[in-house]
């Protein structure tokens, strides 16, 4: 299928963002060729700062294959925002709502017809201490199963050490480097055919976010921990200690 025009608003956006970026961030940019020049697919990236939707969406923009992303629904109705969101071809997101299944609908008919959806499968800011991808949830994995398109994991880094994740001012001196790179497609090949089980959507989910950070170890020329940071199990500790805390103090209270 022929890739979609990228359009007026996204053209008008990059006016905007570009000049910028160029300014402020230098460029390390590598696997371009690993972008599909035609038809539909997935990229996987991995999350670490609020700027970083701009320096991947600059990377992905000068492929020539501009990326729809899935985005906070409440983004769709604020005013000029909105009206690029919409224009732009982003897909809203409705969190906690039966409407969350829509964004899954909403995205494999994007990628049927041809254009590049962008999955943050992390969902969120990662949390692990070096910055390394944590564990991702389904949402790629299950669009990537339903339509059998190309997942294209990429790793960024540099946009984090401009803004670090949850900082409120950046660090613009001295200039900082976004590398970006595109890894060759993610196999799932052993995952088609089969029953769409949560097991087998979490298995899926792993095989996909180990080829992101693959990708990430190569950028940052290091290793990545041999478990991802996962934080519903760091909750679940952090809820266990502090019972186990509150235990204590109540049998010291009664030992008085």
């Amino acid at each position: 299928m022929p890739r979609r025009r990228i359009g007026f608003w996204y053209r008008f956006a990059a006016v905007l963002c570009k000049p910028p970026l160029v300014v402020l961030i230098k460029r390390d940019w590598r696997g371009m060729e690993n972008i599909p020049a035609e038809g539909g697919f997935i990229t996987a990236v991995n999350h670490n700062s609020h700027v970083d939707p701009f320096a991947y969406g600059h990377y992905q923009y000068n492929t020539g294959r501009v990326p729809r992303f899935l985005a906070k629904a409440g983004l769709f109705d604020k005013g000029f925002v909105g009206a690029a969101m919409r224009g732009t071809g982003q897909i809203p997101v409705y969190r906690e709502s039966t409407d969350a299944l829509s964004a899954f609908r909403a995205a494999i008919d994007a990628v049927e017809r041809g254009e590049c959806v962008a999955f943050y499968p992390e969902g969120t800011l990662t949390r692990d201490p070096d910055g390394w991808p944590m564990t991702g949830k389904t949402g790629a994995a299950r669009v990537a199963l339903q339509t059998r398109c190309p997942v294209i994991p990429v790793a960024q880094w540099g946009a984090n050490e401009l803004l670090p994740p949850y900082a409120r001012k950046p660090n613009l001196l001295p200039r900082k480097t976004s590398r970006v790179i595109a890894g060759p497609p993610v196999d799932l090949s052993d995952f088609y055919g089969r029953e769409m089980t949560p097991e087998l959507l979490k298995e899926a989910t792993e095989t996909i976010m180990a080829a992101v950070t693959a990708q990430l170890e190569v950028l940052r020329g290091e290793k990545a921990p041999e478990t991802p940071y996962d934080p519903r199990q760091v909750r679940i500790e952090q809820r266990r200690r502090a019972a186990a805390k509150d235990k204590t103090r109540q049998e010291e209270g009664q030992g008085t």
